[in-house]
Order: C-alpha cells, then structure tokens, then sequence
C-alpha cells in the first residue's frame, strides 16, 4: 500500500480544486459583468463581491466536509434526510408574509424560498440534494450488506427503497411547485440506481417504461394541454413550454430564450469584449449567465467553460472508479448526476434546445444556497479521494 502512511490532506485532488478555481475566475468576470445591465437599484448591488464572499464560505464548507470521514455521513444519513423534510415542509406551510416582511415569497411562480434578515434567502431544496445523495447511497449499501445474494426479488426491494426516500422530497418540492429542482432530484436518483448494481435486464426494463411513459406525457401535452394546465403544471409552466416551442408566438413566455441565443449568436468567434454585451435579458447573472459568457467571450469563451465542467465530471468519474468503497462510490455517481444534468440542462435551456426550467449553472450562476451546495458536493467528492487506498500489488 503506497499511500498508507499519508493523512486525507496528503492525498487532496488538487486538479480538481484547480478546475473549481477556474469556475470561480469565469463566475466573478461574467457577473460583474451581467450586474451592469440588470435594471433599477439591481446595477448597483454587487452581486460579484457577494459570490465571492459566498465561495470562500464554500470553502470553509468544502473543508469542513473534508474533515469529517464520509464514513460519518452514512450514520447521520437518516438525520441530515429528516432535516432536509423537516425544512421543506416548513417552508410549505410558512406564510408568504408575517406582518409586513416576506418570510416565504413566490418568486417565478415557486415558493422555494426562506428570506432571512441581514442573511438573504435560503433555498432548504438545494440541501435536500446533497441529503438525498447521502441516504440513498446509504440505503443501498445497507441492502447489499442485507442481501449479498443478488436476486430479482432483491433488486426490486432495492429499487422500491430508492423510491420511497427520493418520493417524499419529489413531491413536495412538485407541490411547490418546483420542476426544475425535481428534476434534478430524478437525475440523481437515476445516476446511483445506475450503478446500486440492479441487474442491467430490471434497469432496461424500466428503461423502457419511462421513455413509453415521457411518450405519452408529450403526446397528452399536445393533443389535451388542458390535461397539463388542471393536473400537471402550472400556467407559468406550461407557458416556458409555448415559449420554448414557438417563441415566435409567445413573445413574452419566450422573451428570456430568445434574447439569450440572440446574445450567444451575436458572440461569433471570439466575443464582442469584457463588459461590451448590448443584448439585454433578464436573470442575466442568475439563469442565464452562459449567454452572458457565449456574448463577451464569444464560441471560444463557451467552449472553454464547457471544457472545464468536463474535466471537472471526468476527475469525479476517476474517483468513482477508484474508491474501494461502495458507499463512496454511489456518493460520487450522486454528485456526478446532479452536476452534469445541471450543466446540461442550463445550457441547453440557454441555446433553446431544452425548455427554461430554472436551474443555474453549476459553480458560475449566483446564488449562496446553490454554491454552498456544490462546495459541499465537492467536498465529499474530494472525501472518498482522500480516503481511497491504493495498493502496490491489485
């Protein structure tokens, strides 16, 4: 064993801390940048000095989770769940206002939302990700300990306790109503069922009811929208949807995609400048700062940025792989999933080949709660590295 003798610092991915620096370089430039186009008293708050301030909690954060042996994490999994509950149902029941301050406020159409004085807001959602991921990678390496003989009877106890802990928070944050968080929420659930070792027969079966049942959701959507508007979404919703399929005819649900791809489109090459964007759209340093980068740094800029979150993900499938243990492993494969369907999802919603759904991206999009969250995910990435043994003689 060649690293035996070393502490968990030692042994420290400083890659890929360096590719969470770099992400951390591209969020500050684009949001002071984005921050002088926002309208009224928006320009003048520094909404770049506030996520710096937010990464170096993050980092405090990151160290924090590195310390404590993900081990650790796997006793408090039951814990850290009903907290994560505890806080969403909380902010379910809260009211919109207490006397004349707004405790839980509607923002696009979702109460997500807690408004602290002096701290800002507070989404329990993003927490309740990194909670998910530890008690579902928890869960399943209980049921293996339980079950070392794999059957199928056993894999489809597995999948129904996958279900069941990820059903609770799904439903609340869908009441909310949420779609882009449960959407991430079902993107982890899937990347650690992927890899819970479900035999591969169960899970291309399933496979095949989720593509026959995502079929027939589009085809109700648009032969009976009515259906979608009184059951499934809400206006607002449903108008992202119009707004994404035919922006043309639905100017206003469609204003924000069309002025992004119209901002990334007039980028070219190599950019129109640092702090030279003309095209004004809204949630520019939030949802919407890829157009931001796609119109100052032009295809050379994005492509950059979308360069590093690859090897951000791919150092993570590394440690994935390495880890000798399997509750590290799943705990990575969490991690992974929401990361990458995030970018994804971001950017594709920003180049208007997904509909808008909300969800930041990754490390660069403003927000305390979201970062602090992806600090925390790194750190338990950067956890199961630390702790992985490797041997001289596999």
């Amino acid at each position: 064993m060649n690293n035996d003798n070393q502490t968990p610092w030692q042994q420290i991915d400083f890659t890929l801390l360096f590719f969470v620096f770099l992400l951390m370089c591209i969020s500050t430039v684009a949001i002071y940048s984005a921050q002088a186009s926002l309208p009224g008293e928006l320009k003048n708050f520094n909404f770049a000095g506030r996520q710096l301030t937010w990464y170096f909690v993050g980092t405090f954060v990151l160290s924090l989770t590195l310390v404590i042996d993900f081990d650790r994490f796997r006793q408090l999994s039951w814990y850290l769940y009903g907290f994560g509950i505890l806080l969403l149902i909380l902010l379910a029941v809260s009211p919109e206002f207490i006397g004349s301050y707004q405790i839980a406020p509607i923002r696009n159409g979702a109460k997500s939302w807690f408004v602290l004085p002096g701290l800002g807001s507070v989404q329990p959602s993003e927490f309740m990700k990194i909670f998910l991921i530890i008690t579902i990678a928890s869960a399943s390496v209980s049921h293996h300990e339980k079950h070392p003989t794999k059957t199928i009877q056993t894999d489809l106890i597995l999948l129904a306790k996958i279900f069941g802990i990820a059903a609770a928070p799904l439903l609340i944050v869908m009441a909310q109503p949420d779609l882009g968080t449960a959407m991430v929420f079902t993107a982890i659930v899937v990347s650690i069922t992927l890899v819970s070792g479900v035999r591969w027969r169960l899970l291309s079966l399933l496979s095949l009811i989720g593509v026959a049942g995502v079929s027939a959701l589009v085809f109700i959507f648009f032969k009976f929208p009515a259906f979608f508007k009184a059951y499934l979404l809400d206006e607002y919703q449903l108008a992202r949807f119009y707004g994404w399929l035919a922006p043309e005819e639905y100017a206003d649900a469609g204003y924000q995609a069309t002025k992004a791809i119209l901002a990334i489109g007039s980028g070219k090459l190599e950019g129109k400048g640092y702090a030279d964007g003309t095209v004004y759209f809204p949630e520019a340093h939030t949802d919407f700062i890829f157009a931001v980068i796609g119109e100052e740094f032009g295809f050379i800029g994005a492509s950059i940025t979308i360069s590093i979150f690859f090897m951000l993900i791919y150092r993570m499938i590394h440690t994935a792989l390495e880890s000798n243990e399997s509750f590290g492993s799943y705990l990575c494969a969490g991690v992974i999933g929401m990361l990458t369907f995030q970018v994804f999802q971001n950017i594709g919603m920003t180049i208007r080949i997904l509909p808008i759904t909300g969800i930041p991206l990754p490390f660069v999009s403003y927000g305390g709660s979201a970062l602090l969250t992806y600090m925390i995910a790194v750190g338990l990435v950067l956890n199961v590295r630390s702790r992985t043994k490797t041997y001289m003689f596999e």
